[in-house]
């Protein structure tokens, strides 16, 4: 697993997921936002951490009673205990939100325990107080039923598919209020200087069109004109 500065995880959290989305595109690599999720709630902060992981597979009734819970090593259950703190927790719950991925007890526990948020490609159940906790959530859309209707915890922290994101533990997961994506975690470094950088241009376009510029040699910049003007800018402004 490749170590991420802790610098790095700071300047992820001033920058989009759109932003980010057009670093990793100049890189070759497409996919990497988790389709159909979304914030349980705004938080108007990012959410930014390493990845830890639980997936699920389709149940088989036989073996998905509600006496499993009471197994402590209840794979659902297991990998809330194990979830280091700072880490984001991401469910691969096949992308169907018709039964929970989890409820707000489980989720809650994350929390208290450290979690940075938590993303499923399914649903929640008791979603209005999963919204309310000091954690930022994501997923499909509420859900009711325990997610032993439909699915049964089989691995831990092994890579997984998200949304139809390739997800490997260790791999900094970015969540604003908008959506979720996965850098590699040996990206994620130069990837973040590069999103800090475009932060700081893209503000400075926002600010000019907002004034009647046009965005023709401004967005992208190609006359040196405007190079000139956002030197001067990022100058007076602190950026």
């Amino acid at each position: 697993m490749t170590d991420v500065k802790s610098e790095t995880l700071e300047k992820l959290k001033t920058v989009s997921v759109a932003t980010l989305c057009t670093a990793l595109y100049k890189r070759g690599l497409r996919n990497q936002v988790i389709q159909d999720v979304h914030p349980v709630k705004a938080k108007g902060v990012n959410m930014v951490g390493p990845a830890f992981t639980l997936r699920y597979m389709p149940a088989r009734e036989d073996r998905n009673t509600l006496a499993v819970f009471r197994n402590p090593e209840h794979p659902q259950r297991k990998a809330i205990e194990e979830c280091p703190p700072g880490h984001v927790m991401v469910m691969d719950s096949r992308k169907d939100a018709t039964a929970a991925s989890a409820g707000d007890i489980l989720i809650t526990r994350l929390m208290v325990r450290g979690g940075a948020g938590v993303v499923t490609d399914g649903g929640f159940r008791d979603a209005m107080r999963i919204g309310e906790l000091d954690m930022p959530a994501y997923h499909n859309r509420p859900s009711s039923p325990t997610n032993l209707t439909i699915n049964e915890a089989i691995e831990i922290n092994c890579p997984i598919g998200c949304g139809d994101a390739p997800v490997f533990p260790g791999d900094i997961i970015v969540g604003d209020d908008d959506s979720v994506i996965v850098i590699p975690a040996h990206l994620a470094d130069e990837v973040a200087e590069e999103a800090v950088e475009m932060t700081a241009y893209e503000d400075f376009v926002v600010e000019q069109v907002k004034g009647g510029a046009t965005i023709i040699g401004l967005y992208p910049a190609t006359k040196e004109e405007n190079l000139e003007k956002f030197a001067e800018w990022r100058k007076a402004n602190n950026r």
